[in-house]
């Protein structure tokens, strides 16, 4: 590469005009630009193979990273600037009060443009943008190993290893990057269908646990007072405003070192980091160890194929849809036209297509297009299809994606009034005279994912007021009024077994892990109730998500507020270490009744109508589910149950009435493992590690019209629940024990509280002298009143 001053080079048809090539950036070891802008031109197919289509952060360094005795305090950019050539690619990104525009690293021009500016530092997030602009869902989950005072590279790759063997658990691979500074960066590939809040609850719990079993290597929480000597397992860079530097980036240290990809039996505790020229050696002898998480079908090649994704989903050989060969030519000729598919899939749905830029751009309308504008609906994007489904009727196979008939409800022409990529459209459409549409409808599709969620989107039926007023009012409808919504109390399942299953057909459902919670819906607006009447709507903010779905409709349901563990199972414990939005653990409400619906009361009708109701509504979201039953197959229920590492199942019958607060024998739980709730009337103190604070929970039940004492609780708390505990009992701490019969051993040294907390606890059986065997502390039970906990209550 020439050396001189102002040297303009051709890079794959892009000018890049290169200054300053003598100029010494790492002064240490006399490294220049020049030399640094080699190392870019020669990793640029890795690195973009890793980063493209991510927004890229920048730490410019135009003066050089200094040295050990001069610190340089670089430039820190996300917009680009006017002297952004025209022809790189970038992003628009929407923060909380401003837009920025990020450049997208795709070739190796770009790559090359930002190490003439002397950008050293390259950060990028989790996730790519698509073709449109909208956020896909992360490719990758990042555990940032960040070694405290008195820790380093060494202790690093002790805690990688631990990490790893839990990734491979989850069937997760990962791959060792040493960051060039500090620390290690942990890879994960995943499979694009993880949101960015999942994962980093993912990641959260994941750093959790390992701290849990080796905390006196490990610390999973931001203190800095905590790491001394220890392992901080950064899980928080999963969230998708954070990034992380990119792999194959320089860093801007004293040295020339690279985040450098590791092979893990490289990963010795002598391990260091990797100069940019012994990356460079690597590369060239193709060494990439992070080519494990590349996808098979080189999505980066195929970023420009609107139809790579359309494709890969279907197979010509064994569905009448048109699958074409290659990708759309780009004609310069954008057509007008749309269809409008009916779809008998596993549910009814409508496929809402309009030809935009060679493609079909295509949603999903589980209620299909709107009639009145004063209800939208929701629309899902799907991938782009070809221009030949535009005229596509037939059977698609059963097993094959989208099995089911396709009919075509309407098709025709529109008129384009605004088309923002990512975030509206509003369109007028020219049915036919016998189509589904009537003729002529104007409509408007807006994005409602603010940047996180690309695919959710509301579709507005405009009226002919609406031609000079800004789609957004959409968003605005007001749902009617109406009657309040009636006050019912959930209905509880029996504790039992198959002995307890009587003569008629039973239906099977996964037992739930979490808080029971009756959700109201009027006006717009979800509320969510424990079955104490505890409100959870401001506890769990994101399941107002329910509202929309319900789309003006006015409901009460019945259901479960339940968190994921890093397997993806419902865990109570995750539940209990929610704590707020910041801690990276969201909520879903898992819905599996209906009991009232727009005016009408569904108390009195069978199981099996009331289900085929609640289906009929559509509310799958991204917080909100229907989740499917297990059937009438007792045996498949309970083996994939205990598969799953399950609670359990509830057994239903299917021509059963909700009974409102009535713990009824028409619902029948069957448990694999036994939880119990308890009331919480004193604590003992402990020892060793726990000397000062709390040992073990003395437990009781209701019975016999007074406390029953069951035992004594001293396992399954973290050390942040113990203190939390220890917070909560010092408020209602007593001089009496509130029982009598607790034995002497373990009164002896008690603190006692006032029995007004309610706990859980997993445990094997039940003594013969009604003590708890082996009990485990699973958590606080908020949503239940101690006057209700009997035995067998859980």
């Amino acid at each position: 590469m020439a050396r001189s001053s102002g040297t303009p080079v051709n890079i794959d048809g892009h000018t890049v005009m290169l200054t300053n090539l003598d100029k010494v950036l790492y002064p240490e070891t006399g490294t220049t630009k020049g030399e640094v802008i080699d190392y870019y031109r020669a990793v640029a197919p890795w690195f973009i193979a890793h980063n493209s289509r991510r927004p890229a952060t920048r730490l410019r360094f135009p003066d050089g990273v200094g040295t050990a005795a001069t610190s340089v305090t670089p430039f820190f950019a996300k917009n680009v600037d006017s002297g952004t050539p025209s022809w790189v690619p970038t992003v628009t990104i929407t923060h909380q009060h401003r837009e920025a525009d990020y450049p997208l690293i795709d070739d190796a021009a770009t790559l090359i443009w930002m190490a003439q500016i002397a950008a050293l530092e390259i950060h990028v997030p989790q996730w790519r943008v698509g073709p449109r602009g909208g956020h896909h869902d992360p490719d990758r989950l990042v555990l940032d190993l960040d070694p405290g005072e008195g820790a380093g590279l060494a202790e690093c790759v002790r805690v990688a290893f631990l990490c790893k063997e839990i990734l491979d658990g989850m069937s997760l691979p990962s791959v060792p990057v040493t960051s060039g500074s500090k620390g290690i960066h942990l890879y994960a590939g995943l499979d694009g269908r993880t949101s960015a809040s999942v994962a980093s609850q993912v990641a959260h719990q994941l750093a959790l646990a390992l701290e849990v079993s080796h905390p006196d290597l490990i610390v999973s929480d931001m203190k800095r007072s905590r790491r001394e000597g220890k392992v901080f397992i950064d899980w928080s860079q999963n969230n998708g405003h954070k990034t992380t530097i990119a792999p194959y980036s320089l860093r801007g240290r004293s040295r020339p070192y690279a985040a450098a990809p590791r092979a893990w039996d490289e990963l010795t505790e002598d391990v260091t980091n990797l100069t940019f020229t012994e990356v460079m050696e690597r590369l060239r002898a193709g060494d990439d160890p992070l080519a494990v998480l590349l996808p098979t079908d080189a999505a980066v090649a195929d970023a420009g194929d609107r139809l790579a994704t359309y494709r890969s989903m279907r197979d010509g050989a064994k569905t009448p849809e048109p699958v074409p060969d290659s990708p759309p030519t780009a004609t310069g000729v954008t057509g007008n036209s749309f269809v409008i598919q009916e779809h008998h899939a596993s549910r009814l749905h409508w496929d809402f297509r309009l030809e935009h830029e060679g493609v079909l751009v295509s949603w999903a309308l589980p209620k299909g297009p709107p009639t009145d504008p004063k209800k939208n609906h929701l629309a899902v994007m799907t991938e782009d299809h070809p221009l030949e489904y535009g005229t596509f009727e037939g059977t698609i196979p059963k097993g094959q994606y989208g099995g089911g008939e396709v009919t075509i409800w309407d098709a025709g022409t529109y008129d384009l009034e605004k088309w923002i990529d990512g975030r509206e459209v509003i369109a007028t459409l020219h049915g036919r005279p016998d189509g589904g549409l009537g003729g002529s409808a104007k409509f408007a599709l807006i994005h409602t994912g603010k940047g996180k969620d690309d695919r959710q989107w509301l579709i507005h039926r405009m009226t002919e007021s609406h031609a000079t007023t800004d789609s957004a009012r959409a968003t605005k409808t007001a749902a009617p009024q109406g009657d309040p919504l009636p006050h019912i109390g959930p209905m509880l399942a029996t504790a039992g077994d198959a002995s307890d299953l009587r003569a008629g057909e039973w239906v099977y459902e996964t037992k739930w892990d979490g808080y029971r919670a009756i959700a109201e819906v009027a006006d717009g607006v979800a509320h969510f109730r424990s079955r104490n009447d505890k409100d959870f709507t401001r506890t769990f903010p994101e399941l107002g998500e329910l509202a929309a779905l319900l789309d003006g409709h006015r409901a009460v349901l019945d259901g479960e507020i339940i968190a994921l563990d890093p397997s993806g199972r419902s865990s109570f414990g995750t539940l209990q270490n929610r704590g707020d939005a910041k801690a990276g653990i969201v909520a879903h409400y898992m819905a599996f009744d209906v009991l009232h619906l727009d005016g009408e009361s569904l108390l009195r009708r069978p199981y099996r109508e009331r289900r085929k109701v609640l289906e009929s509504l559509g509310i799958d979201g991204k917080h909100i589910h229907v989740p499917v039953t297990f059937g009438t197959d007792r045996e498949l229920a309970l083996r994939t149950s205990r598969e799953l590492k399950l609670e359990g199942v509830v057994a239903k019958t299917v021509d059963g009435i909700y009974q409102p607060g009535a713990r009824a024998r028409t619902w029948i739980k069957l448990k694999h493992v036994y939880a119990q709730e308890v009331i919480v009337v004193g604590w003992r103190p402990g020892e060793g590690r726990r000397a000062g604070g709390i040992g073990s929970l003395l437990i009781a039940v209701n019975e016999g019209g007074g406390l029953l004492y069951v035992g004594k609780v001293g396992t399954g708390f973290t050390e942040a629940a113990l203190a939390e505990i220890q917070k909560r009992l010092d408020r209602i701490e007593r001089k009496t024990p509130p029982l009598d019969g607790v034995p002497r051993a373990d009164a002896k040294d008690a603190h006692w509280v006032t029995p007004t907390l309610v706990g859980e606890v997993s445990f094997t059986e039940w003594t013969t002298t009604d003590r708890i065997r082996h009990p485990s502390w699973r958590g606080w039970r908020p949503d239940k009143d101690p006057k209700d906990v009997v035995r067998g209550a859980g």
